[in-house]
């Protein structure tokens, strides 16, 4: 993805996409991180000011949806 950022930093104007489990709750073991419903493979997304055709097609692009 191009338009969002790859940070742990949530409360931007920015789109962001963080992956928990290596990030916020690393600290976590991953039996707990899976008993608070937080998969390797969670991606979690906080969609920005970006317009939202903008921010659809980087997802899509991304996550090779298409």
């Amino acid at each position: 993805m191009e338009l969002f950022s790859l940070t742990a930093n949530l409360g931007d104007t920015r789109s962001i996409a963080t992956h928990p489990a290596s990030t916020t709750h690393s600290k976590l073991t991953q039996e707990h991180r899976l008993d608070v419903g937080i998969s390797d493979g969670l991606v979690r997304l906080s969609i920005g000011l970006e317009n939202k055709e903008d921010i659809w097609l980087d997802l899509v692009n991304g996550l090779n949806l298409d």
